[in-house]
């Protein structure tokens, strides 16, 4: 009988055993699940998203300056340089202080608060996604580097240094930083709407273009414009320029998948074929009006196709690319020469001309082109149909230009009473190279 109880005894305790497993099982079960969702540091990512941050800041020193900077007169070319240079310098330390936290911060639908100020919580052990997010910040860091200084070709010559300063800061606290968050930071409005813009095409180049035209406008025509030639000084510096923008390219949109992946590939991929096809476009336009190609057309349709794919590019496949390029090219070829003589204003650089009319054509093909049907990735968020990705991003756009275009022209106005924006007569004629840097950029 003993014998029989124990026997009862020791089945029992295996089973007691095996349920006492089962149950640490089950109760660890979650932490395993969320250990494996968990992010991870991937060194493959980390190393790619190293180089496109390393690439899109060299698309503003020195890719951009020198584009700029030959197509100014010989007087003034120090000036623009400058301007590029510590507008690096500046959206640095704004970004580091405060700009990035309303931009990625939180998750607010028009702004991220100031929650990150100071980089307060990012660390060398902080992740975003899978790669550091000091590496983010800084890779987000050189965006908010360049879309101010497109700026710099719309009032080149005539803008005090000075002024410029005072309202790029601004502008990157009221402008750029909420309008990113909006669209690329968590819980963004137009974000949550759905919204296809890959690499910038609101957040950068409408932004910038609309501003810069505002800009244009107050601050008023150049001396003897339009009737005095103002010919580029120096068009071997701008194609050297507009090569270099080619190349930084590439992290610029290929690196806006924050990872070395299949879309980050495509991602290059399309915006090799959108900008070949947009610089032969405006090539060849330009050569049936004018009898000749121009190195300065090809050099602005290859910017323009850069501009326009550049929202596209995540969400459009080969051939979609190419439509964009072809379209981008002409109609920024007539937006920066039909267009800008019928409504008389002095847009120096035509940014109004490729960037914010090339980034509008780009974010609206974007939301036909991302139709799995054509060659695309799909939709955004949960639309269905080319009419309701063409809807939103049609917000997008407007809410962009309105925004940016009222916000630009009060910061512009205010500032044009307290300090004055516009160099004196004396000091345009004489070149801001002198009057404003004590320097000559040329040889006399």
């Amino acid at each position: 009988m003993k014998n029989k109880i124990l026997g009862r005894w020791a089945l029992s305790k295996k089973s007691w055993v095996m349920i006492a497993l089962l149950l640490a099982l089950v109760l660890l079960l979650p932490s395993l699940a969320l250990a494996e969702e968990a992010p991870a540091l991937n060194s493959g990512d980390t190393a790619w998203m190293l180089t496109a941050t390393a690439l899109v800041l060299f698309m503003t020193i020195p890719g951009l300056s020198l584009f700029y900077g030959g197509m100014v007169r010989s007087k003034n070319i120090l000036s623009v340089l400058m301007q590029c240079f510590a507008i690096t310098s500046l959206m640095t330390i704004l970004w580091v202080l405060y700009a990035y936290s309303i931009a990625f911060g939180g998750d607010g639908p028009f702004w991220g608060g100031l929650n990150k100020m100071f980089l307060a919580g990012v660390g060398v052990d902080t992740l975003s996604g899978t790669i550091p997010e000091t590496v983010f910040m800084t890779f987000q860091m050189t965006f908010a580097i360049i879309t101010p200084a497109l700026m710099v070709g719309a009032f080149a010559e005539r803008m005090k240094f000075s002024a410029m300063l005072i309202f790029m800061t601004i502008w990157m606290t009221l402008v750029y930083a909420p309008i990113c968050h909006w669209v690329w930071g968590g819980g963004g409005w137009l974000g949550n709407k759905g919204i296809l813009d890959f690499a910038g095409g609101t957040v950068v180049h409408i932004n910038a273009g609309v501003a810069g035209l505002v800009a244009a406008i107050v601050l008023g025509q150049r001396k003897g414009y339009p009737t005095t030639a103002m010919p580029p000084h120096n068009l071997g510096y701008t194609l050297m320029g507009a090569s270099m923008l080619w190349v930084g390219w590439f992290g610029f949109n290929a690196g806006s998948e924050l990872a070395a992946d299949g879309v980050a590939g495509m991602a290059m991929a399309v915006t090799q074929i959108a900008t070949a096809a947009a610089a032969l476009s405006w090539m060849f336009i330009e050569w049936v009006k004018h009898g000749k190609p121009s190195v300065l057309g090809i050099a602005s349709g290859a910017v323009a196709g850069l501009v326009a794919i550049t929202p596209a590019a995540g969400a459009v496949g080969p051939m979609g690319a190419m439509v964009i390029g072809f379209v981008s090219g002409a109609v920024c070829f007539v937006a920066s020469t039909t267009l800008k003589r019928a409504m008389g204003y002095d847009d120096s650089l035509d940014v109004f001309g490729i960037h914010a009319v090339g980034g509008i054509v780009g974010a609206i093909l974007t939301g036909v082109f991302c139709a799995e049907s054509l060659g695309g990735a799909g939709f955004g968020g949960d639309i269905t149909s080319i009419g309701g990705q063409l809807t939103v991003q049609i917000m997008g756009v407007g809410a962009t230009m309105i925004y940016t275009g009222i916000v630009s022209f009060i910061i512009l106005k205010v500032l044009d009473g307290i300090i004055g924006l516009r160099v004196t007569d004396d000091d345009e004629s004489e070149g801001l190279d002198l009057s404003h840097h004590g320097e000559r950029g040329y040889i006399i």
